[in-house]
């Protein structure tokens, strides 16, 4: 049995989106929540993952203006899925892994707790209902696999998460079957949509826009993903070392399979042992933080090659949890493969879409078809610049910023104090030694007038203001007192402001790597105490205006209180200064910086 109300046809007397400058407007008629229909049902995927025998079935809701049902309207779908829906693990001590041990150790086990799940149907959630019904959308929500009253398994970026949000998409257009319930044959269609879809979300919810975007699933027209985790080895890794991401110090992929698992506490027992234990604890690798073929399947950059939606990207480069190098790299590949898109950058921290604006402006144009030249415009890149609002971002034709240039800058000794940074080649600078102590954080060791447990190389004052736009890169020569350290860089503007709102205003960029992992991210070796290795990696991307009378410093220390594994304080890392450089990309070149600077 289908269940399909009859659909009136629309006339001129019937209520209508409306459109002004290239944007929906908000109806009254669409407006009144009392008047929305809102039901739940579920649809049927091609997997089965928690071991029934069945295809899961995932948990979705429908909020839709009245008009669907009484005046025959059909209207695009806006889209968004999520782990969190129905609650998330307690906060509990012991939920993470232990970081206070030796580099290369088995760490103890972590407690494990269970997720009780909260929500009452048909409900799953109220986000994006009241800035799109009003505006003449249809608004879906699904609870990912595992979690809520969706079916199966969380598997943290395993293909069960891109496909279930592209069955839901394909029942949309009557590709896949919808259920009343979770396990009864009553069909239900979506007879109220275009089958346009739109889909957006932040953080995880940011995640699964660009997993089924991945899939090349059809009518899944455009992508607005805000702050995604675009991989998982590079929200738990970097460049071989263990990194947690900021704010969840031992957190690893197992943590956060159990963290979102508040589906069927029946199937649990099972999801454990098949998935949690058999794939994500067995793979993941806290002992090297080699790169390797579990780590690259949860990588999204590797399944792009179907994508067909166009693509708006939205992050914080001041976001230390997922940091801005998610959305870099798949707006960069998304350029690379000719699709339609662009992106939006501000200074704050995790979150932060769009401007509704420019959100309405994309929606508009490739869900109702409405020419305002969204694919049409010159510049690519939208900058929230310093104090701005995040409502009104700069424009600039791309990012990094097509004007920047690498500068090549160099290292002079003068530490325990600081050195200098020129873009002169002074050679025989010799080496300098740090000792690595996790009890100073990098804050600490930034503003220390001196430190036997950093090295800190500065600009002199900047006379006028440099733009920095892309990616900077540090090439580091050292040498490890042990076989395995932790190395840390940051990217500081001196002097240390405290008055400001914001501490990571004075934190332009970061970067971790591994020196075991000197040759490759895919494999490590023990190092030769007092033999020196070379390694070149980059920092997070970023642009910002370095003000005059600030000073741009390249700080380089070992373990990172935040974000590394914590060993006993004693390692001591050898740098050879003549052999380390740092890269950065300034607007303007060399000609800019040596203006500001003199070196």
């Amino acid at each position: 049995m289908s269940i399909f109300f009859s659909a009136f046809p629309i006339n001129s007397q019937n209520t209508k989106p409306v459109f002004k400058d290239g944007e929906a407007q908000i109806v009254e008629a669409f407006s009144d929540p009392n008047k929305w229909i809102r039901h739940d049902l579920w649809v049927e995927t091609n997997f089965d993952t928690d071991g029934d025998g069945k295809p899961d079935r995932m948990h979705v809701d429908v909020t839709r203006p009245s008009q669907t049902e009484t005046e025959g309207l059909k209207l695009p779908v806006i889209y968004e899925s999520s782990p969190y829906y129905a609650g998330v693990a307690p906060d509990i001590d012991g939920i993470f892994w232990n970081v206070n041990h030796e580099l290369g150790e088995t760490p103890k086990d972590h407690v494990h707790p269970e997720v009780t799940r909260i929500g009452k149907r048909p409900i799953i959630s109220n986000s994006q209902v009241s800035t799109w019904v009003p505006r003449g959308y249809i608004v879906v929500h699904s609870s990912s696999p595992g979690t809520g009253l969706s079916q199966g398994s969380p598997t943290v970026g395993g293909d069960n998460e891109s496909l279930a949000p592209k069955a839901v998409i394909d029942w949309l257009n009557g590709r896949a079957k919808g259920y009343t319930e979770p396990y009864g044959n009553e069909t239900v269609e979506a007879y109220w949509t275009t089958g346009k879809v739109g889909m957006t979300g932040t953080s995880y919810n940011g995640t699964l826009p660009l997993a089924a975007a991945t899939t090349g699933v059809e009518d899944l027209e455009v992508i607005i993903p805000v702050a995604p985790n675009t991989s998982y080895y590079h929200y738990y890794r970097s460049n071989g070392l263990v990194r947690s991401p900021g704010g969840y110090l031992g957190e690893d992929i197992d943590v956060l399979y159990e963290f979102i698992h508040s589906g069927d506490e029946s199937k649990r027992t099972h999801n454990n042992q098949f998935v949690r234990d058999s794939i994500l604890r067995k793979h993941q690798d806290r002992i090297t933080g080699d790169y390797n073929e579990f780590w690259a399947s949860r990588d999204y950059l590797n399944d792009m090659a179907p994508m067909k939606a166009a693509l708006l990207m939205s992050h914080g480069f001041n976001d230390w949890n997922v940091m801005p190098e998610h959305s870099y790299r798949i707006y960069k590949k998304a350029k690379e493969m000719g699709l339609e898109t662009q992106i939006y950058y501000h200074q704050n921290g995790h979150g932060g879409p769009p401007p509704v604006e420019m959100m309405n402006r994309w929606f508009t144009h490739y869900l109702f078809g409405i020419d305002n030249g969204v694919e049409k415009e010159t510049n690519k890149a939208w900058i929230v610049r310093e104090n701005d609002k995040q409502s009104q971002p700069t424009a600039y034709a791309d990012f990094p910023n097509p004007e920047a240039k690498p500068v090549t800058l160099h290292l002079i000794k003068g530490n325990p104090a600081e050195g200098s940074l020129s873009a002169r080649v002074s050679k025989k600078q010799g080496k300098e030694t740090l000792v690595d102590d996790v009890n100073f954080d990098g804050a600490t060791l930034a503003k220390a007038e001196h430190s036997k447990n950093r090295l800190l190389y500065v600009t002199p004052k900047l006379s006028k203001d440099i733009h920095i736009s892309g990616v900077p890169q540090v090439t580091v020569k050292l040498a490890s007192s042990k076989a395995a350290a932790n190395l840390s860089v940051w990217l500081v503007s001196l002097p240390w402001d405290e008055g400001k709102v914001k501490i990571t205003d004075n934190i332009i960029t970061r970067g971790w790597a591994d020196p075991q992992n000197h040759k490759s991210i895919n494999e490590s070796e023990p190092l030769k105490p007092g033999k020196f290795y070379e390694l070149t990696f980059d920092l997070m991307p970023d642009d910002q205006i370095i003000r005059a009378g600030q000073q741009i410093g390249l700080m380089i220390f070992s373990s990172d209180k935040e974000f590394t594994l914590h060993p006993k304080p004693g390692t001591e890392l050898t740098i050879d200064l003549d052999e380390t450089t740092l890269s950065l990309p300034v607007v303007g070149g060399i000609v800019a910086l040596e203006k500001a600077s003199k070196f």
